[in-house]
């Protein structure tokens, strides 16, 4: 292993620990840290690179991890998600056990499991905007004085309904415990191969979420000329829609590597973040 790329929380605490992360990688380990420092602040700005990788390791939560996912997911490096605060479903290492889990990564004793990434892209008549990777969700939502808005959904060119409502998520299997299980969606899985539709507050309440396979191409349009209603990617990256857009859905190419814990299963980390008996 020879070079790392550092994604670190925006908070002096994270920034203080990765310095000393990367004092010992750099020292001990021979490994060359790849990190950007905004200003004299603690903050790292994260930017979207081609740099060949043998690592990600993130110092946060589970949306610093997001982030680095979206911006270095591509280069098909595993990511090792370190977590400064609570357990994380994504970031499920501690800090203290960091070195030690590095130790074994350096010798190749780890595993990394797939969790599959989708795209999201507003067909737009005047233009396309660019698809946008994400790990968790994509959200359609109005905003906060918007009244119900109206969303036709398609599948592979075939009408599924219109929902009509505060909007409509749509969620891999690592999202399922985002925003999805908060509007009443089910828990998948993180190693299932679907793709999850959620209503938010459906003004039918026969509207339900929905399971789909992983090749289906998902095409929502908005009907409504409501303003105000917002396309948001992982809850971090957001685009204003107008009237008549239509938002793409659908598996990418690659997926995301996340080396998993020895510490602990996933069941584990399912039954302390929701406080399980």
């Amino acid at each position: 292993m020879k070079q790392i790329r550092l994604v670190v929380k925006n908070i002096p605490f994270a920034y203080q620990e990765a310095l000393k992360i990367k004092t010992w990688l750099e020292k001990e380990k021979g490994i060359l840290v790849h990190w950007e420092e905004k200003g004299e602040s603690s903050a790292f700005e994260v930017r979207p690179t081609d740099e060949p990788l043998d690592l990600v390791v993130v110092l946060g939560g589970d949306g610093t991890l997001l982030k680095a996912a979206r911006l270095y997911g591509h280069l098909e490096a595993p990511v090792l998600g370190v977590n400064l605060g609570g357990l994380g479903f994504l970031t499920e290492i501690g800090l203290e056990e960091f070195r030690l889990l590095f130790e074994k990564i350096l010798k190749g004793n780890y595993e990394t499991e797939n969790r599959m990434v989708l795209t999201g892209r507003i067909i737009r008549a005047k233009e396309d905007l660019p698809a946008v990777p994400f790990l968790n969700d994509v959200v359609v939502n109005k905003g906060a004085l918007a009244r119900i808005i109206d969303i036709e959904t398609n599948i592979g060119g075939q009408f599924l309904t219109s929902y009509r409502g505060d909007g409509l998520i749509v969620a891999t299997p690592t999202g399922s415990t985002a925003y999805n299980l908060s509007a009443g969606g089910p828990i998948l899985h993180p190693s299932l191969k679907t793709i999850l539709i959620t209503p938010i507050c459906p003004f039918t309440l026969t509207n339900r979420p929905l399971i789909l396979q992983d090749d289906a191409v998902i095409d929502i349009r908005l009907v409504s000329k409501a303003s105000e209603v917002w396309l948001t990617f992982d809850g971090q990256v957001g685009y204003p829609l107008e009237a008549g857009d239509l938002v793409r859905v659908q598996k990418a190419a690659k997926s995301v590597r996340l080396i998993k814990t020895p510490f602990k299963n996933y069941f584990e980390v399912l039954r302390t973040k929701l406080k399980w008996g």
